[in-house]
C-alpha cells in the first residue's frame, strides 16, 4: 500500500506533504512518482518480509482443525521467528522475497496510477471520495498483482516436513512456480484466489488512506515529538495500523488459505470454493478467532512498512527532482 496520500495540483503535477525529515515538498511528473512509489514499497518490503513469512505460517497453522487438536510448531511472534530461522536458516526469513517484490511493484504501481487518476478527476474532493478512490485503486492493484501474491504465499509456506503447515507446494523459484501453475492450470490458475485478495486490499487501502493522515495529525497535536521528527510518522503509522490490521486480517487469513490450498487436475480448490465458503469453514472448524491468526506480525509489519515506504518515497522523489533540475 502506498505510504501517504498524494496531492494533485489542478495542472496534474503530483506533490506530497513535507517528508518525515521536514524537507520541503518537491514536484515530479506523475509517471515518475508512480515508479518511485512502487520502488519505495519494494525497498520497505525487504525489511518487512520476515514478518510476512511468520504471518503466513501462523495463518496456515491448524487449518480446518479444532483448537487444541493439532500441533503448534509456531507459537507467538518471537518464537515463530526463531522456529523459522532454525528450520530454514536466516535466509528462510526472506522466503518468497522475489515474489513479494514483484507483487509490491505491480500492485503499488497500478494503485498509485489509479489513485492519481481519481485525484486528477476530483473524486477525492467529495465526501468519502478518498476512501472510495483508495478502495477501487487497491482492488485493481490486487487483481494485477494476484499471480505474484499467489506464488509468494506458496513459497513462504514451504518448509521442512516436521514444521510444515498447510499444503506444501514444490516450487523452487518464482519463475518456475509461475510456469508450473500456467502449464497445469492455465491462465485462470494464475488468478486463483483473487476473490479473497481484492477485498483484502480494498479494505486495507481504504482504511489506511482514511486513518494515516488523521493519526499523524493527532500525534502532532499532542506534541509527543518535535514536529519535523520522523518519529511523528512512525507513531502515526503504528496508530493507523491498528485500524488497518483489525479490518484487514480476516481477509488476509482467507486470502492466504485460498492461495495455498491444493487443487485438483482441473485447477479447482480442494478445500474452499471461494471467499464465503472459506469464511464459513474456518469459523465452524477453528472458531471465529481463527480469522485473526497472524494478527501480531501483521500489525507490526503494517506500521514500519508504511513509514519505511514514506521515507524511501520522500528521498527518491528528492533525488529525482534534483536530477531533473541539474543545470536548469
Amino acid at each position: 500500500m502506498p505510504a501517504a496520500q498524494t496531492l494533485l495540483s489542478p495542472r496534474g503535477a503530483v506533490q506530497t506533504p513535507p517528508g518525515p525529515g521536514g524537507a520541503e515538498a518537491v514536484s515530479v511528473s506523475p509517471a515518475a512518482d508512480l515508479v518511485l512509489g512502487a520502488s519505495a514499497c519494494c525497498l520497505a518490503c525487504v525489511f518487512t518480509n520476515p514478518l510476512e513469512v511468520v504471518k503466513t505460517r501462523l495463518q496456515l497453522q491448524g487449518e480446518l482443525q479444532a483448537r487444541g487438536t493439532h500441533p503448534r510448531p509456531y507459537r507467538g511472534l518471537f518464537r515463530a521467528v526463531g522456529t523459522v530461522a532454525q528450520a530454514d536458516g536466516l535466509r528462510g526469513l526472506q522466503k518468497g522475497l522475489g515474489a513479494a517484490l514483484l507483487y509490491q511493484g505491480l500492485m503499488n504501481g497500478v494503485r498509485f496510477y489509479c489513485y492519481s487518476l481519481a485525484l486528477e478527476a476530483g473524486l477525492t474532493q467529495h465526501p468519502g471520495g478518498t476512501v472510495v478512490a483508495g478502495a477501487l485503486a487497491g482492488a485493481l492493484g490486487a487483481f494485477v498483482g494476484s499471480p505474484a501474491y499467489l506464488v509468494k504465499t506458496q513459497l513462504q509456506a514451504k518448509t521442512a516436513a516436521t514444521l510444515a503447515v498447510g499444503h506444501q507446494h514444490e516450487h523452487q523459484s518464482v519463475l518456475g512456480a509461475l510456469e508450473t501453475i500456467w502449464r497445469q492450470q492455465g491462465v485462470p490458475g494464475l488468478w486463483r484466489g483473487v476473490g479473497g485478495a481484492v477485498p483484502r486490499v480494498m479494505v486495507g487501502s481504504a482504511a489506511q488512506l482514511a486513518t494515516f493522515a488523521s493519526a499523524k495529525s493527532w500525534v502532532q497535536d499532542h506534541e509527543w515529538f518535535q514536529e519535523d521528527s520522523w518519529l511523528v510518522a512512525l507513531a502515526g503509522g503504528m496508530i493507523s495500523s491498528v485500524a488497518v490490521a483489525i479490518v484487514m486480517t480476516p481477509f488476509d487469513v482467507i486470502s492466504t488459505r485460498l492461495y495455498n490450498q491444493p487443487v485438483d487436475p482441473t485447477g479447482r480448490g480442494q478445500l474452499y470454493r471461494g471467499l464465503l465458503d472459506c469464511l464459513v469453514k474456518i469459523s465452524r472448524a477453528e472458531g471465529p478467532l481463527a480469522l485473526y491468526k497472524g494478527l501480531g506480525p501483521a500489525y507490526l509489519r503494517l506500521g514500519p512498512h508504511t513509514v519505511l515506504s514514506l521515507l524511501f518515497w520522500d528521498e527518491l522523489r528528492k533525488l529525482t527532482y534534483r536530477f531533473q533540475h541539474q543545470g536548469a
